[in-house]
């Protein structure tokens, strides 16, 4: 084995702690580093030990089996890897404690630094901060590193450990309780566990495969409930233990435990979410049975003193709450007026109850804003109303209107309705042709299609003029029709971008040569997305110059049924980053890319975050703790590269949040591109929805109406024709297994 000595001039390639570097000298190497990021080793000299090899693309390259670097140690790891310590204080330190008399300060008497020029209470605490996420994630490292975890799973577990007294050993009694981590599922676990010597049969990993084969089934396929064959054979799966008998002793301890329940059927679920749904059943029918006295005696009178003109489908609603229904389901396509309907259900019942007893919500914060908007009362997300009235076993209001249900769980909405007073009216306005749920159960289809509450189906189209076409198209495509979709519209265009004779060149050229044909069409496409761009570059940029920043982040939205691929959001987002936001002042570079400075971004997890209302910031006050929602759009505003911190502004919750670099990586993407299913109960003046083959997959009637109904003003297809029309003639079907459904079968 040989060895060389030498300075990393640049890193060129890096992987998950493997990269390729170029030295001082020229050399070029290759080499594994999982101490800290690999973009630490930048100017370090090291020693390495292994051999000379030719690379296919970066030619003679020393592959390096050992790397060690050249520094005093203790100097490289403050200098570089712990927050807040700079190389002059850091050679300041050491010269006057010496390296052991330097840690046993760090570990044992930080305070004592504070007798250093220049030392302050706020700079001691992010020295604090850094050494003690250092010494984490150093023990855990070296721990760690011989089962294969790279540097960003390693600081993803040393975050989310950073309360557990000792980490190693709790990952050392059950390697499975990593599974809680977001972002490590149970393959990346099993990993783990196999390559710390754990059996194929410990109780421990079976146990974890199903937990982990029961989520997915449920939290990812949408299901609450799963056949006994099917859970075995997904199972099998994962294990490849071919052994029904460990699995039926495994299942019969998760059943005895009360973690699993059996149905009537014979199918299982989760027990948490066989008491969600179990719950909406029977609170439901027990608020069906509760009738009040009318409103009103002369609904038509009420009509007119309110100038509500309505058609014969919105009146039977208002019908239903005047005769005292305590519970309704107004169910609506696109262009069918839920949300005049709503308004006057609303307005019906502001005769009785006063407009402080009256709330309106909804997922998202936008949803919550548009009902507000349009409707005239007060509104708030759900998860909101949740953390606002968490101690209390009830909210206090007399009515409580529920929009955009079809994007309600199963869990989310008992969580909700076990919180609204029993006599109180519910109103559950929603769009069951929408894209179901993220998470488990389907509530609002099942609640139609079992029964289970009175419901009220608007199905005729209400246009202000001839030539909008957004809600027309929206319901042929719903229907499973084509629609006339290369006529002229006000608000509506499909731009296409084919490849002609699309089909005979796929029969006769070689698989090469046609992939090259598509990749020359898609950047087709990427250029046509680019140019709708840069027709409403000019108005987004007037808007966040006059600081509207509710109006720019609205303006224009770029719509993609898959986040991979060239036309997928994480590639549309680099492109359209560099149209919006192509020379910023400051940025935080991070793996998944660069966050710039007045950026548009979405955070992407549940998290309690350090926060400040518009007024909170102004008055300077300290940041209070608040629960940020997955899906709220934003902007960033505010880089403090000194403190390692960025603000993110969240209009439509008027919140200030604030994130480390580190959350920065884990909690917000870009947003100038966004998933269909992230945009689901969204609106913006104007979209642009990609079609691609290449999308295939994803491309349904009810994905292609979600997206087509989230433009206000124009809407935009750029892409395949024949894509398309695969898309509009693509019903989805796909029916969920749930909980609700079999309790009503049998």
């Amino acid at each position: 084995m040989k060895t060389l000595i030498g300075q990393i001039d640049k890193i060129i390639y890096e992987n998950g702690g493997f990269f390729i570097a170029a030295l001082k000298s020229g050399e070029k190497i290759s080499a594994h580093y999982h101490e800290s990021d690999v973009e630490n080793l930048k100017d370090a000299a090291i020693t390495l030990k292994g051999e000379w090899e030719v690379h296919k693309s970066y030619g003679k390259t020393f592959n390096a089996q050992s790397l060690t670097v050249n520094q005093n140690e203790l100097f490289f790891f403050l200098n570089r890897v712990v927050k807040g310590f700079t190389k002059k204080l850091t050679a300041e330190l050491i010269e006057k404690y010496g390296q052991e008399g330097l840690v046993e300060i760090l570990e044992n008497n930080i305070e004592q630094l504070l007798e250093i020029k220049g030392m302050n209470e706020k700079r001691l605490e992010r020295l604090a901060n850094g050494w003690k996420q250092f010494r984490s994630m150093r023990l855990l490292g070296e721990f760690l590193a011989p089962f294969g975890v790279t540097p960003i799973l390693l600081r993803l577990i040393a975050t989310a450990m950073k309360e557990v007294k000792n980490p190693i050993e709790a990952i050392q009694k059950n390697p499975y309780a990593l599974m809680r981590i977001h972002g490590i599922g149970f393959k990346k676990a099993d990993e783990i566990a196999l390559n710390m010597k754990l059996h194929h049969h410990d109780p421990r990993r079976i146990q974890a495969a199903m937990e982990f084969t029961l989520s997915e089934y449920c939290d990812q396929e949408g299901n609450s409930c799963i056949e006994k064959n099917i859970l075995f054979t997904k199972l099998d799966g994962l294990l490849n233990l071919g052994n029904n008998g460990v699995y039926e002793e495994a299942l019969l301890d998760r059943i005895n435990e009360g973690s699993i329940v059996v149905l009537s059927s014979g199918k299982l679920a989760l027990d948490r979410i066989y008491e969600a749904e179990k719950f909406l059943v029977d609170n439901f029918k027990k608020r069906t049975k509760i009738t009040d006295q009318s409103l009103t005696d002369d609904l038509e009178t009420f009509l007119s003193e309110h100038s509500l003109t309505l058609g014969e489908q919105q009146k039977s609603a208002l019908e239903r709450i005047n005769l005292g229904c305590k519970l309704l389901l107004l169910v609506g396509y696109a262009g069918t007026g839920k949300s005049t309907t709503a308004k006057a259900l609303l307005d019906l019942l502001n005769t009785r109850y006063t407009r402080e007893t009256i709330i309106t919500c909804a997922l998202s914060g936008i949803a919550s804003q548009r009902i507000k908007e349009r409707s005239g009362y007060e509104s708030a997300t759900i998860q909101s109303l949740l953390v606002k009235f968490e101690s209390q076993d009830k909210m206090p209001y007399n009515v409580v209107l529920i929009d955009e249900a079809s994007m309600i769980n199963s869990l989310l909405f008992a969580r909700l309705i076990s919180k609204i007073d029993s006599d109180a009216t519910i109103i559950i306005v929603g769009d069951d042709a929408q894209l179901p749920p993220i998470g488990a159960g389907s509530p609002l289809s099942d609640f139609i299609a079992l029964g289970i509450a009175p419901t009220v189906t608007l199905t005729h189209i209400y246009r202000q003029r001839s030539d909008q076409a957004i809600a027309l198209i929206a319901n042929d495509v719903r229907q499973g029709v084509i629609p006339a979709y290369g006529d002229i519209y006000d608000d509506f265009t499909f731009t296409p971008v084919d490849i002609s004779n699309r089909y005979a060149l796929k029969q006769n050229l070689s698989g090469s040569e046609f992939d090259e044909v598509v990749q020359t069409n898609t950047q087709n496409i990427l250029a046509s997305i680019a140019q709708a761009a840069l027709s409403h570059l000019s108005v987004s940029r007037t808007y966040l110059e006059t600081k509207k920043i509710k109006e720019y982040l609205n303006h224009f939205q770029v719509i993609s049924p898959m986040r991979g691929h060239a036309l997928g959001v994480d590639n549309l987002n680099l492109l359209l980053q560099e149209y919006f936001n192509p020379n910023p002042k400051k940025k935080i570079k991070t793996h998944k890319g660069e966050f710039r400075l007045f950026d548009k971004v979405v955070h992407i997890r549940n998290e309690n975050m350090p926060t400040h209302t518009t007024e909170e910031f102004k008055e300077q006050s300290d940041p209070l703790e608040r629960r940020i929602f997955n899906g709220m759009c934003g902007l960033l505003f505010k880089i403090d590269e000194e403190e390692e911190l960025c603000s993110i502004y969240y209009p439509n919750e008027e919140l200030i949040v604030h994130y480390t670099y580190e959350k920065v990586r884990d909690l917000l993407s870009l947003s100038y591109a966004l998933s269909v299913h992230k945009v689901q109960g969204m609106e913006y003046e104007n979209i642009v929805m990609v079609m691609s083959f290449s999308h295939l997959i994803m491309l349904n009637t009810k994905l292609l109406y979600t997206a087509i109904t989230r433009a206000k003003k124009h809407c935009t297809i750029i892409g395949e024709s024949a894509a398309f029309e695969v898309a509009c003639k693509r019903l989805e079907n796909t029916k969920r297994q749930t909980v609700m459904q079999e309790l009503e079968r049998f």
